[in-house]
């Protein structure tokens, strides 16, 4: 009550500046008449997120602390729609995003500039400035010149659009909220406002005039004020005694400051009054009985946890009862709060000890705030008020501790939290390539994949382009967040038969990430088609992965020549790309991409300043038909030739019953040539896997290229398979 009497007539006969006086004087007394745990001042709130509430109070912020803000402009959505496939066979299938632009209030005071941001507990802009998903950002400080944003000119008009001086407010252009279910986010902002160590005066700067706040806040990183400074005052006071002398013209906080030593008061003065305190003595000591509840626990916002509430207790040994929670909304270290609440502790309880002093010298200088000395009492003694009687100046004094304590910050910890990693985008690693059809889809269609990775956890995505060779990107879809496991092999894998497990070679790969890693395989798995890779143009299989350290990893027990590549088994070099061939790379349609033989494909992530291109590997390998395989040959009883070998078929990987599976060509039919490949001396054509040759035709054929050889190849509907050896003459 005496609070809002003092502040009412302090605001009618001194203005803001006699408001925060009476306000101060009001407490005081109110803490005499009624104690000191009736008033509730700001209380510590999880953390909020960024509303749209018209008439919110924006907060003064100082120092380094998180806030909400408040969206003050934004547009409607904006729909990205994309279409992906449609090609030969294929349905087409269309996507949709949406993005939205928009300002956000930060504080009602100028600011130096945002850190980390927050969009629904995870981040969205990391501590480098990085932002996690697309869009543009722009921060307006709040100085007195700034100008109007181009955006929200640009969209209301340059008479409609203010340029909110003295507002510090950020501005998001085209912000993608695909990550958000296509809402606007939650948000939260790391703000740096002032500089070097925060003190009072600099919270007070603005506010009242004539008054000296010069008081140092140590260990207080950040703090947010929405109401009068009264309420800040009161809110720090627990933990800084906010001591008011208002006796002169200025008003002065924690006087203690502006001495060297303390005051020496003179001798107790006696009172002939009847009923007045030590009217024999000149001085009262009294001890105030303990508290029901000692200050005990601080809550802050801990800045090594995001700016999460934090709980530091005090040190020593537990007193009965329950301990006080000071409620601090202020962003702290761990090692500050401790030694914070240590020192609040310690104060509280010497503050018990107090003395009513009788002193017949009237010096200006022994004001509230101050600390003096009393002849025959050991120790310093902080003054707390005092009044100008006829019998002399009564001083009330308490106790101060003998000396400050640390609080042992080695012990402060900050307790364990769950805090959204600063993943940093890197640059887009790309890989594209052509696998053997796998019997899924058309057998018309060629599947295109690229494999996209990066060296770094924070890649997410990119987009994805064909380049037909013109120089011009052209939209075919997204990579996913999944980074695919790519590599470099170090050493040459040599040649191997494909017929049986390679036990001898071993490939050694260099991964792209840190965090990347290989495993092993069982020969069940393997028969399942784990561990499939892409080494140049072969289709491996490893059953065992050993990491060398690092990025390095040496492949052993390899399956060579999968898929119909065994005819790549040979000529492999270093510094050959692999790719693991798990589900992660990406199928691009070929068909609706139009292909040429200059095409490559183009990526652009977060991270790429520009589109990073790659060729696209083992063109063609999906629609040509396998290679022919057992070849037998058996003389003919005229001394002719009977030449075999056995069909294979495109996208038949497994042994079905013993059944035959569809040749996916439109007919079958076979080259059988002799003689050098590039230009054989006879060639004939079979629609059979056979050709009989008669003693006649066969000494024919000799005579034309004695001790030739025989090669046979199929004939498909895009392309020839490679050779097989069949027969050489002799």
């Amino acid at each position: 009550m005496a609070t809002l009497l003092f502040t009412a007539l302090g605001n009618q006969l001194g203005g803001p500046l006699g408001g925060v006086i009476g306000a101060l004087a009001g407490r005081q007394v109110d803490t005499m008449l009624f104690g000191g745990r009736g008033r509730e001042g700001p209380r510590l709130k999880e953390l909020a997120a960024s509303t749209s509430s018209y008439g919110a109070a924006l907060p003064r912020l100082h120092g380094r602390m998180r806030a909400p803000g408040a969206i003050i402009w934004a547009t409607d959505l904006v729909e990205h729609r994309e279409k992906q496939g449609g090609g030969k066979g294929r349905p087409s299938m269309t996507t949709y995003s949406y993005s939205a632009s928009f300002a956000v209030a930060l504080a009602s005071r100028p600011i130096r500039s945002v850190g980390r941001i927050w969009a629904d507990g995870n981040l969205l802009r990391g501590a480098g400035g990085d932002l996690k998903t697309g869009g543009t950002l722009r921060l307006h400080t709040g100085e007195r010149d700034q100008l109007p944003d181009p955006l929200i000119t640009a969209a209301e008009g340059a008479n409609r659009c203010p340029a909110f001086r003295g507002l510090a407010y950020a501005v998001f252009e085209d912000l993608d909220l695909s990550d958000f279910g296509n809402r606007i986010p939650a948000l939260t902002f790391e703000v740096f406002a002032d500089e070097g160590p925060l003190t009072l005066a600099m919270l007070a700067e603005g506010l009242i005039d004539r008054a000296d706040t010069d008081v140092p806040l140590p260990g207080l990183a950040g703090i947010g004020n929405e109401g009068p400074l009264g309420d800040l005052l009161a809110t720090l006071d627990p933990v800084y005694p906010m001591d008011a002398d208002a006796c002169g013209e200025r008003l002065t906080i924690a006087r203690e400051r502006l001495q060297v030593e303390p005051i020496a008061l003179s001798e107790a003065a006696t009172s002939p009054r009847e009923g007045d305190f030590g009217s024999a003595t000149g001085f009262r000591r009294t001890r105030a009985p303990s508290p029901e509840a000692v200050p005990g626990l601080l809550r802050y916002y801990d800045v090594d946890r995001d700016y999460q509430p934090g709980l530091q207790r005090a040190p020593g040994r537990p007193r009965p009862g329950q301990p006080a929670v000071i409620e601090l909304p202020a962003a702290m270290a761990a090692a500050d709060a401790r030694m914070l609440i240590a020192s609040t502790a310690r104060r509280a309880g010497w503050a018990r000890e107090t003395i009513a002093w009788r002193s017949a010298t009237l010096d200006p200088a022994v004001a509230p705030g101050g600390v003096v000395t009393v002849p025959g009492e050991p120790g310093r003694w902080r003054v707390t008020d005092w009044e100008w009687r006829e019998t002399g100046v009564e001083l009330t004094l308490a106790r101060i501790a003998p000396a400050e304590v640390s609080g042992d910050p080695s012990r402060a910890d900050s307790g364990r939290a769950a805090l959204a990693p600063d993943l940093v985008a890197g640059p887009t690693r790309l890989a594209a390539f052509e696998l053997p059809w796998d019997g899924q889809g058309s057998a018309d269609a060629a599947p295109l994949h690229a494999a996209a990775s990066s060296a770094t956890a924070g890649w997410s995505g990119a987009a994805l382009y064909v380049d037909r060779g013109d120089g011009e990107l052209h939209a075919i879809g997204v990579t996913g967040r999944a980074r695919a496991m790519l590599g470099t092999a170090e050493n040459i894998l040599p040649s191997a038969s494909p017929l049986l497990f390679d036990r001898s070679s071993s490939l050694v790969v260099e991964l792209v990430g840190d965090d990347m890693a290989l495993a092993s395989a069982s020969p069940a798995q393997l028969a399942m088609g784990e561990n499939r890779a892409l080494l140049g143009n072969e289709v491996i299989q490893f059953a065992r992965a050993d990491s060398l350290g690092g990025r390095r990893w040496r492949l052993t027990h390899l399956l060579r020549g999968r898929g119909g590549s065994e005819s790549r088994v040979a000529g492999h070099v270093a510094g050959e790309t692999f790719i693991l061939l798990d589900g992660t790379p990406v199928a691009l349609d070929a068909a609706a991409m139009g292909l040429g033989p200059a095409a490559t494909i183009a990526a652009i992530g977060r991270g790429d300043a520009t589109a990073v291109h790659a060729a696209i590997a083992n063109r063609g390998v999906a629609l040509r038909p396998l290679s022919p395989v057992h070849p037998r040959v058996s003389q003919s009883p005229d001394g002719g030739l009977s030449l075999r070998w056995t069909r294979r078929a495109r996208g038949a990987w497994t042994w079905n019953d013993g059944v035959d599976v569809p040749l996916q060509e439109q007919s079958e039919s076979y080259e059988v040539l002799y003689g050098p490949a590039e230009s054989p001396v006879v060639r004939w054509d079979t629609a059979a896997p056979r050709l009989d040759l008669n003693g006649a035709q066969l000494a024919a054929v000799s005579a034309a290229m004695p001790a030739g050889q025989f090669h046979v190849r199929q004939r498909g509907s895009h392309a020839l398979s490679d050779l097989l050896f069949l027969h050489q003459l002799t």
